[in-house]
């Protein structure tokens, strides 16, 4: 064994624990979780310092972060500031995210994401759109919204080659033979930036879409007559769903009905994004969030242990459910649960130490503790 790691409480994603030991192996995988009298004493100990333990949070859409935006500089430097800045807050997994863009945009974050796919901390690309409907666009540039052809997806996945994870498109704007070719190459589809009845959501889920975006933003919303996509995404009982915590783009109440219904579909994403006064998508921040040039709602300003917070404090969600949604979930829906979102037995040994308010004190990620200023 590489260390063991003790005196903290571990949230494992099935249970909460105290007086147990965490063993990290050699592999950079968890070699264990046994009981303080069990720990192998020939093995380095690390003190947890009484903090909480739990596994690495996964944002699976992020576009920005100290002062590089992905959305306008698709490179290898706003991929690293995006992995550096998510692995300071316990995050130790991001899909880097591009919007609807100008077509030699969309071209080159997949290009980059390919080259850098090694990247510690980078699990691969999400585009979101082009592929949307333009009634729904909220802060995407409707200038470059297309209708998508199977030819079109062919070229993009041949540019991904494998790193593109996860899409957003509205499937009432979708083609049907798209849909099987994206699921073909391991793409999620998720529903999203859609005006989709909920006739055409369900159709869409049971054609292949696994999930859909941002809850309640860019979509239609639930209504006695017609339910939309909000209706659709709370009756497909295998459909999961991310949301935005902040307050700002749904309202907590919100989050917590929503959970009520969904419990383990429901993850969190921050879709956060940072200022920027040049290309296609220039933000500016009032204080807990983003608006684009003409004053529209954009991106967030969280990071995923403050939208961990906000549920526990503002929607009633216990803290160890509040993990798994930003964890766990989102692992199962890029069908990584096996390996990323637990503290158990050869999972890898990603997880972060937090204090009582959700600081990240340390980070690790394959085993290397870092320990945070």
């Amino acid at each position: 064994m590489r260390y063991r790691l003790h005196n903290c409480t571990l949230y494992t994603g099935t249970e909460v624990l105290t007086n147990h030991t965490l063993l990290v192996a050699a592999d950079g995988r968890i070699g264990g979780i046994v009981p303080d009298e069990q720990a192998p004493g020939d093995v380095p100990a690390v003190d947890g310092r009484g903090l909480r333990l739990a596994p690495g949070l996964l944002d699976l859409q992020v576009y920005g972060a100290n002062g590089r935006l992905f959305s306008v500089q698709p490179d290898y430097a706003a991929l690293e500031a995006l992995t550096t800045h998510a692995f300071r807050h316990g995050t130790t997994g991001v899909l880097a995210t591009m919007p609807t863009n100008a077509w030699p945009m969309v071209q080159a974050a997949l290009k980059v994401g390919r080259e850098f796919r090694q990247l510690p901390g980078l699990l691969g690309l999400h585009l979101e759109g082009p592929y949307i409907n333009p009634a729904k666009k909220g802060a995407h540039q409707a200038e470059f919204i297309k209708v998508p052809t199977v030819a079109e997806i062919e070229e993009l996945l041949a540019l991904a080659d494998g790193v593109l994870r996860m899409m957003t498109l509205a499937p009432e704007c979708t083609p049907p033979a798209v849909a099987p070719r994206l699921r073909e190459a391991g793409v999620v589809l998720s529903a999203g930036h859609s005006n989709a009845t909920y006739t055409q959501a369900m159709a869409g889920f049971n054609s292949g879409f696994k999930a859909a975006t941002h809850l309640f933003n860019a979509m239609s919303g639930l209504q006695g007559r017609e339910p939309g996509l909000v209706g659709a995404v709370y009756d497909a009982d295998s459909t999961c769903a991310s949301i935005i915590a902040d307050g700002v783009h749904c309202d907590f109440a919100s989050v917590r009905i929503s959970h009520k219904i969904m419990r383990e579909r429901l993850f969190l994403i921050t879709d956060a994004v940072t200022g920027s006064e040049q290309g296609a998508y220039q933000f500016r921040r009032q204080t807990n969030h983003f608006v684009d040039a003409q004053g529209t709602l954009a991106g967030s300003a969280l990071i995923l242990p403050q939208a961990v917070h906000n549920c526990v404090e503002h929607a009633g969600i216990p803290l160890a459910e509040a993990l798994r949604m930003a964890s766990l979930y989102p692992a199962r829906v890029l069908g990584l649960d096996g390996q990323l979102g637990r503290l158990a037995t050869g999972y890898k040994a990603d997880f972060w130490l937090f204090d009582e308010k959700l600081n990240a004190i340390a980070t690790a990620r394959g085993g290397e503790l870092v320990w945070h200023a």
